[in-house]
């Protein structure tokens, strides 16, 4: 009873205890948390009572609360600060959790008090959001296997259980890899770094207990090293080891793991009924289909490769008047595009960087959401699970809405990308929470003493993550399964890629792009010559996204293949991918499509959200104000607040009036073909 996980919260916010939670108490806190969940929904399936809506639907949105805090604690600190003891209980825990899943959505009386309401849904008196719940749920109850004989439940509740075995186990190679690589840098190995770049390889070294300079797998530091440093014997042995994640033969490989995913996916459709992983994947989708998908993927393929080609032509000319002969190679791409940019367009890296400093785009994402929104952010002085992460209140009119907490910095035990997660989600059934929201990024941790400073990509995945977490934070429905983020797969990405484009604001820029040392704000030019750039490289941008989404749909569309290697090859070559370009995530690093269901066979939804975000920008554009009050008003009310309460179609029609066409994406990204169909 002295577990921390198990007592009340009662501290600033109800905010997990973080100092006093010990990595020995989440084992018993699960065994309790779990035992809790299985009475209470073994008491909703044994009710004596006829099945409605509170009894059963109402009673199963809280049935898992003991549960539903424990993991949120645990599963945001795998992730973000991992330890042996944790990876071990993740290991241990998730085929026990899958199983739990399964007891519960394939459980035959609860089933059957699902499609009794179902039956007679007309005559329950409901609210639209109360219908929409038992929609979801109904659904997710015969997605899952319930209406499947004994024997099929049996099958669908072990591939389950082994679908989570294998996703842990790629997510913690994957991270193994990425943390056990390091170069060390003499001083002649930092040629034609800038400053930053060459503070961050330092603060890398220190992180690891090291002296010098070190080179690590961390996308903030790889990348720039490739985009600046004259030795291209170290550009390749970097690309090489980051594009070898998950590949290394070892311990750690991810290929096999990666084939039987796909083989039990493929099953775990075919019990169901359904064609393929894919056909069954997207169906609850806005794409629906696997055809929509590939229709929309393959109309931004070919002018983004054209585009690609064009430059790679450029840039062999580049590198062959440099004496350097023969092809263009992936890890030249980034150096010579680099060397490009500053040519064309006056812009250089290690002009521009000090203008992005972590603190003033922080500053700039609220700022944005105060005046959109009319949210304030208050810094709070509370305890977290690591020192890099800091929270703010967040409130509007003085009234209370979440705490926000941001982590920002790489380190050796967070897995690599950004996200957004919660503590706690949104909801108004039984007592009323507001939401515990956070973003966690892999930026460059500066040297002691120097500012942290982002690339002009740094500040844009800032701004998406923070997209993401207005979702989560303006949510406001009743029922916690439809809170916030909890739409569909390719509709959840609109919220974060909208936000970015305020950071293209100029007025925007003007007031928090300041120079990080004196303050002076960013010139007009260098802004404007920025600005003009932002199309610049989305030939390459474009080419790798495309072709890992289109790899991901090739996976799932159809039977599960034999060497999903082979398969790769095989579509690549197919859609004639440009030698120097690879995909953006290559199959034993793909953590969006194999750690977890979450992306699988729905990789293409940033492209499919990006439809939406450059139409739904053109909203305020056609307000003629990027901050207009009525158009963020009908955004917020139609989208940020609403949750998984309508179809994401109605959602955006009812912001926008309509569903919008693919030309604002290409018109964005600089690819706007002559002629393009008129609907995406």
């Amino acid at each position: 009873m002295t577990n921390p996980l198990l007592q009340p919260w009662t501290g600033a916010f109800a905010l997990p205890p973080f100092a006093e939670i010990h990595d020995a108490d989440f084992a018993p806190a699960f065994e309790a948390a779990l035992a809790e969940a299985r009475a209470n929904v073994a008491a909703i399936a044994g009710s004596s009572q006829p099945a409605n809506f509170a009894n059963t639907v109402e009673a199963l949105e809280l049935a898992e609360e003991a549960l539903d805090r424990v993991s949120a604690v645990f599963f945001n600190l795998a992730g973000a600060e991992s330890t042996p003891e944790r990876e071990a209980l993740q290991r241990d825990l998730a085929p026990k959790l899958a199983a739990f899943a399964s007891e519960v959505t394939m459980n035959a009386a609860l089933f059957a008090r699902i499609e009794a309401l179902w039956a007679a849904r007309d005559t329950l008196g409901l609210n639209a959001e109360q219908a929409r719940v038992l929609e979801l749920y109904r659904r997710m109850f015969v997605r899952a296997g319930a209406a499947l004989d004994e024997a099929g439940r049996a099958r669908m509740a072990a591939v389950k259980e082994r679908l989570a075995v294998l996703s842990t186990a790629f997510t913690q190679n994957l991270l193994a890899d990425e943390r056990d690589w390091a170069m060390p840098l003499a001083e002649a190995d930092l040629a034609g770094l800038p400053d930053f770049v060459v503070a961050a390889a330092k603060a890398a070294a220190e992180e690891r207990g090291a002296g010098g300079h070190m080179l690590t797998l961390n996308r903030s530091l790889v990348v720039p090293f490739l985009q600046f440093s004259s030795r291209r014997d170290l550009r390749e042995t970097a690309y090489a080891a980051w594009v070898a994640r998950g590949e290394s033969g070892g311990a750690t490989d991810n290929r096999a793991i990666a084939t039987e995913i796909l083989a039990l996916r493929e099953e775990r459709a075919k019990l169901l009924g359904y064609e393929s992983f894919a056909a069954y994947k997207l169906e609850p989708e806005m794409a629906k289909t696997p055809e929509a998908v590939r229709d929309l993927l393959m109309r931004v393929w070919e002018p983004a490769k054209g585009k690609a080609e064009a430059d790679a032509a450029v840039l062999t000319a580049m590198m062959h008047a440099d004496g350097i002969n023969g092809d263009l190679e992936a890890w030249d791409w980034r150096y010579y595009a680099e060397k490009r940019r500053l040519s064309e367009h006056e812009l250089d890296e290690g002009e521009l960087k000090p203008y992005f400093g972590l603190e003033t785009m922080i500053e700039a994402a609220f700022d944005c959401a105060a005046r959109l929104f009319g949210l304030a952010f208050r810094p709070l002085d509370v305890a977290l699970y690591h020192p890099d992460a800091r929270a703010w209140e967040v409130t509007r009119d003085g009234n209370h809405l979440a705490v926000f907490i941001g982590d920002y910095f790489a380190r050796a035990s967070k897995r690599s990308g950004a996200w957004c997660s919660s503590f706690r989600s949104q909801r108004k059934l039984g007592v009323a929470q507001r939401p515990v929201v956070v973003n966690v990024c892999n930026f460059a941790k500066p040297a002691r003493g120097e500012p942290a400073l982002l690339s002009w990509d740094d500040a844009r995945t800032l701004f998406h993550e923070f997209g993401h977490a207005l979702h989560a934070m303006l949510s406001d429905v009743t029922y916690g399964f439809i809170s916030g983020t909890s739409v569909a797969r390719d509709f959840v990405e609109l919220p974060s890629q909208l936000f970015e484009h305020w950071l293209e604001v100029p007025e925007v820029l003007d007031r928090f792009a300041r120079h990080a040392r004196t303050g002076v704000p960013i010139p007009a030019a260098l802004r404007d010559r920025l600005l003009a750039a932002s199309t610049y490289d989305q030939g390459f941008a474009t080419v790798e996204y495309v072709a890992s989404a289109l790899v991901d749909l090739s996976f799932h569309e159809g039977a599960a293949p034999a060497d999903p290697m082979a398969l790769q090859a095989e579509v690549l070559a197919g859609i004639g991918m440009p030698h120097a370009i690879r995909m953006r995530h290559a199959t034993p690093h793909f953590a969006h499509v194999f750690a977890g269901d979450g992306y699988s066979s729905g990789y293409y939804s940033y492209m499919w959200s990006e439809v939406m975000d450059a139409d739904a920008f053109e909203a305020f554009r056609e307000a003629g104000d990027a901050f207009d009050p009525a158009t963020a008003q009908r955004l917020e009310a139609n989208i940020l607040s609403a949750g998984g309460s309508r179809e994401a179609e109605d959602l955006y029609a009812a912001f926008r009036g309509r569903m919008p066409g693919v030309e604002p994406l290409l018109k964005g990204r600089g690819l706007l073909a002559e002629t393009v169909p008129e609907r995406a």
